[in-house]
């Protein structure tokens, strides 16, 4: 019999130890080391390809052929895998349970079978019958769709050797069971083996694969590094269950570019792509109300209008309080001290709750003028103009620096109706304004905030 070791391994990280810690030594996380039990023998994969015919060659003899893609016919997926799933690929969509994830798995399986290719959806969480009543609520009626409720991983790997689709669906990667693997289900020995044969099935029999993961509860799939490093594209579902709308975005792709990201709305008939995000985000914005300004962030190559919302009021206790929705909360807080020294706001004694509307997060500098301007109409009760859009980085000394893709923020102003655009004065050589909109450039704080206000 062979011998048993038992490890820890940390569920955010993949570090291993033959002992437990309270805290992951690498990534500082809390109680997340998980007991696995592995056993100590010659490692026999349950399918072998021989990918590279081992042989080493040089790099000028390798002959590249640009990869060949299967269109999913949803433009928003599409845009973010980079044209389409590659042959051979192995893909990891990750988000929250209910988020949409088996919704989008069965639309595009749908849109790909009415190209006249197969697909093989491999469900250990649903019975064939639940995924037929999904399946028939959004109108998904191919008959290139074939349906399997399995969880061994030796007889989902007998099924693609015989069926040889042209897609391969795994809902999800923790409930697949490889009997190799001394392992409870769900393990991380269990997530990484299994993902270990998927990737050689993909290798060697040209087959995309896209694997569901769920996600901890910090938003992270479940062994995510090992994952990460194992498969060639990972997406994220992100969104709240609250707000209708969905986002997928790729933190990985070895065949594109990671900056992109599709807007879905979630409806009674599946996900519903919005090709333009500015205008649905924009959409019920309340006009002549103090605390409200528009901004344009850049999402990968995509321009989106988003609404920053303030409410600055006075507090009854000593200290104030600071809150910020969607995005940086320390960002946020050196802002209202750049308006305390620079302008001379007195915001020392004032609640400041700071919101982007429709539950959007925003990372990047640009946001820095917008939230400036909330902050200050809020607290001077004065309007800021309905027709204008604000963008720019804002320094601690109060001063307004440059932002990446000034014409392109402009330009997606314009279209959308918008007649004037407050942005640093940097980017004015930068922005040929061949638009219907009247750009200003301002150098600092105290300029813009001269000008915004009807």
């Amino acid at each position: 019999m062979s011998k048993q070791k038992l490890i820890y391994t940390c569920v955010e990280c993949g570090y291993e130890t033959g002992k437990w810690m309270g805290k992951c030594p690498v990534c500082g996380k809390f109680n997340s080391l998980q007991e696995d039990v592995v056993e100590l023998k010659k490692d026999k994969s349950l399918f072998t390809t021989n990918i590279n015919n081992n042989k080493v060659i040089t790099l000028k003899e390798i002959v590249y052929t640009s990869e060949q893609r299967i269109s999913t016919n949803i433009q928003e997926l599409d845009r973010v895998l980079s044209g389409g799933i590659v042959e051979g690929s192995l893909i990891l969509l990750g988000g929250q349970p209910g988020i949409g994830k088996s919704t989008l798995i069965l639309q595009v399986s749908q849109n790909i079978g009415l190209q006249n290719k197969k697909v093989l959806y491999i469900s250990g969480e649903e019975s064939v019958i639940q995924i037929k009543s999904r399946a028939d609520r959004l109108n998904v009626n191919t008959q290139n769709l074939m349906l399997l409720s399995e969880t061994n991983l030796g007889i989902i790997q007998e099924n693609i050797k015989n069926i040889l689709p042209d897609l391969v669906v795994i809902d999800s990667i923790q409930t697949i069971y490889n009997p190799e693997v001394n392992s409870v289900f769900g393990s991380i020995s269990q997530i990484r083996e299994s993902t270990n044969v998927f990737m050689n099935i993909s290798k060697g029999l040209n087959i995309p694969i896209v694997i569901v993961g769920h996600v901890t509860k910090d938003g992270n799939i479940a062994g995510p590094k090992l994952l990460e490093h194992m498969v060639d594209t990972v997406l994220y579902f992100e969104g709240e269950n609250h707000v209708n709308y969905k986002i997928i975005r790729a933190v990985k792709n070895r065949f594109g570019s990671t900056n992109e990201i599709g807007v879905f709305e979630m409806t009674e008939k599946g996900l519903l792509e919005i090709t333009n995000p500015s205008k649905y985000m924009l959409s019920g914005r309340p006009i002549g109300v103090p605390g409200s300004a528009i901004t344009c962030t850049i999402e990968g190559t995509r321009p989106i209008l988003a609404e920053v919302q303030a409410l600055v009021s006075q507090t009854n206790f000593g200290m104030p309080r600071r809150t910020a929705t969607g995005m940086d909360y320390n960002r946020v807080v050196m802002l209202i001290a750049v308006l305390e020294k620079r302008v001379g706001m007195q915001l020392g004694n004032c609640d400041s709750y700071l919101n982007i509307a429709g539950g959007m997060k925003i990372a990047e500098p640009s946001l820095d003028a917008s939230v400036i301007s909330a902050i200050a109409s809020s607290f001077k009760n004065k309007t800021i103009n309905e027709d204008s859009i604000i963008f720019g980085e804002v320094g601690l000394t109060g001063e307004m620096r440059a932002v990446s893709m000034a014409e392109k923020r402009v330009k997606e102003a314009s279209k959308l109706g918008f007649k004037k655009c407050f942005l640093p004065k940097a980017n004015i050589e930068t922005v040929k304004n061949n638009f219907d909109i009247e750009v200003i450039g301002v150098s600092n704080v105290y300029q813009l905030l001269n000008n915004i206000f009807e």
